[in-house]
């Protein structure tokens, strides 16, 4: 059993299996060092983000209804200059 262990380490075919096994192990440690410094940098700004992004959409809902109501009131303006234009009209007009 020694001596085959000497052999594939000797050999070409056991030199790329180490080769590919220390190259997975770097792998997975690259993995989770990038992981956990993703899970511990990004994540606090993650949800800042979030919180902030849940206050925007409750300004636009606000913002919203208040574009309804000033609609509102400018469809209203609208009725009245309308009415005050034809009011002007048959005033303009001459009586008979």
């Amino acid at each position: 059993m020694n001596t085959q262990f000497i052999l594939l380490t000797q050999s070409v075919t056991g030199a790329v299996i180490e080769i590919i096994l220390l190259l997975a192990g770097a792998a997975v440690i690259g993995f989770l060092t990038a992981w956990y410094y993703q899970k511990h940098h990004y994540t606090p700004i993650i949800k800042n983000l979030e919180a902030e992004k849940a206050d925007l959409n409750n300004q636009v809902a606000v913002l919203k209804t208040e574009k309804g109501k000033l609609n509102e009131k400018i469809i209203g303006l609208e009725k009245t200059l309308e009415e005050k234009g034809k009011e002007i009209e048959e005033l303009k007009k001459p009586k008979k």
